[in-house]
Order: C-alpha cells, then structure tokens, then sequence
C-alpha cells in the first residue's frame, strides 16, 4: 500500500512539475512582439498606444513564418491601427523581413 501511495505522489509531482515549467515558458512569438513595440515606439514617438493585439501565425515556407501584431494608436484625439509583420526563421530564430503598415480613416 505505501508503494502505491508513493507511486501515487511521485506521479502527481511529476505532473505539477511538468505543468509549472509549462506556464513559466514564454510563447515564442513573445521576442518579435516586444520587437514590433519597439518599432512603433521608433517611428510614432509622439503617439499613445492604447491597445495591442497578437494577431496570429501564417507559415509562409518549410521554417518560414509571420508574425502579426496590432496596435491601436492615438494621435491628436485622433486613433489609427499600425500592423507589423515580422517574418523570420523557426530553425534559427532570426528576423528576416519587418513591415510597418498604418490604417488610418476606418
């Protein structure tokens, strides 16, 4: 019966310890965001970012993928979204092409 108990708890440790190193892992597309930000920041330096937004993943070859990001600015009482696609490399993690498109009159 002890066996079984240990058994029971060694398992039941196990899988907490899988579930913590999980959540303490950062989503992979956390290093282009922070890149995306950055480069709002860069070229509207006198705008508010009021909401951001990951948009989600396209594969765009073997390795290849983009990355897209939203940002709602402010500018003069007046608000605007800049997307920025990010392009880069799964098998070496390097940014290979980043577009910075404005929509602006929705």
């Amino acid at each position: 019966m002890k066996k079984v108990i240990l058994m029971l708890m060694g398992i039941f440790l196990i899988i907490q310890a899988g579930s913590i190193s999980a959540q303490a892992q950062k989503p992979d597309y956390e290093k282009y965001g922070k890149i995306a930000i950055a480069v709002v920041q860069a070229d509207y330096p006198e705008v508010e970012i009021t909401d951001y937004e990951y948009n989600g993943r396209k594969t765009t070859a073997k390795n290849l993928v983009q990355d897209d990001f939203r940002f709602l600015v402010k500018e003069k009482g007046k608000e605007f979204n800049v997307i920025v696609t990010v392009q880069h490399d799964l098998t070496n993690e390097k940014l290979l092409n980043l577009k910075v498109t404005e929509q602006k009159g929705k």
